[in-house]
């Protein structure tokens, strides 16, 4: 571990959606600063192999709720405050951006209890970069009035009242976290008659060298992917901007399969990170 004489703080960093080099200038900067990294498990190992110092602690703190591996979010605020405590700079880094669909407030109310300087650092979030790199203008003149980021990881979180409105709104509908229930997804917009304009993509480990794009109608959808189990991460978009994708997707369908994001053991220290990056290739 390095010893240093650092004023203790706290960087809680989005990574971006996977594309190492969507990473922003300031991020990278702190990340070289940082003694300490608590890394989520979509982040591209990439990142940490270009620009960590040599003796920078990496600790993984993934989540996967779906296979029940995730780290305590009370474990992961245990952490950054005792690496703080200890004079160290720590960078809490996840992937996309840090405060969408995240756990951040914990992590700040556990820092600011403890009177820890902390700074928060925007990434590129997973639907700006997923519709970017499918060519599809989430907020199109003539296509959509706005946007929205949502989840369906279980069917509870929205009510009747507002599915209908998501059915008949104009907005681009982004859905984070909700490829498990989206034959449901699929149902109730299909019961709620949504407009035949309107169409579903499914993109694929977004801007990574795996990414895959499917785009249906949704009266189509269930006889062309009924069989199909979407890899992780995977994002839902809804809307008429869906139909620009074939005259402006600048990037093609991966031909290799695999996974860009790996596991590593929850609580592993990664004392050499080229076993990090391995994980990646």
């Amino acid at each position: 571990m390095k010893t240093n004489n650092k004023t203790p703080k706290v960087y809680l960093i989005g990574a971006g959606p996977g594309d190492p080099d969507l990473i922003t200038v300031k991020a990278v900067k702190a990340i070289a600063e940082a003694d300490v990294i608590l890394c989520d498990r979509l982040v591209s190992p990439e990142i940490l192999e270009e620009y960590i110092s040599e003796n920078t602690e990496v600790l993984y703190v993934g989540k996967e709720c779906s296979k029940n591996a995730s780290t305590p979010q009370s474990q992961i605020n245990n952490l950054m405050v005792d690496y703080a405590l200890q004079n160290k700079v720590v960078v809490r880094l996840k992937g996309g951006d840090v405060s969408i669909f995240s756990n951040i407030l914990d992590e700040l109310q556990a820092l600011k209890n403890k009177e820890i300087p902390f700074e928060i650092i925007p990434g590129i979030t997973a639907a700006l970069g997923a519709a970017a790199y499918a060519g599809m203008p989430l907020t199109a003149r003539g296509y959509a009035t706005s946007v929205r980021f949502l989840t369906y990881y279980k069917s509870e979180i929205l009510t009747g009242d507002y599915w209908k409105e998501l059915a008949s709104t104009n907005d681009t509908l982004v859905f984070y976290m909700s490829k498990g229930n989206l034959s449901g997804l699929v149902e109730k917009f299909i019961k709620l008659n949504i407009s035949e304009e309107k169409k579903i993509a499914v993109i694929e480990q977004a801007t990574t060298p795996y990414q895959k794009v499917y785009t249906s109608s949704f009266d189509d959808f269930e006889s062309k992917f009924e069989n199909k189990t979407f890899a992780s991460p995977s994002l839902v978009v809804v809307g008429k901007i869906v139909n620009l994708h074939e005259e402006f997707s600048w990037l093609d369908n991966a031909e290799q399969e695999g996974l860009y994001f790996k596991s590593i053991a929850n609580g592993s220290i990664i004392s050499n990170i080229q076993n990090l990056f391995e994980y990646a290739v």
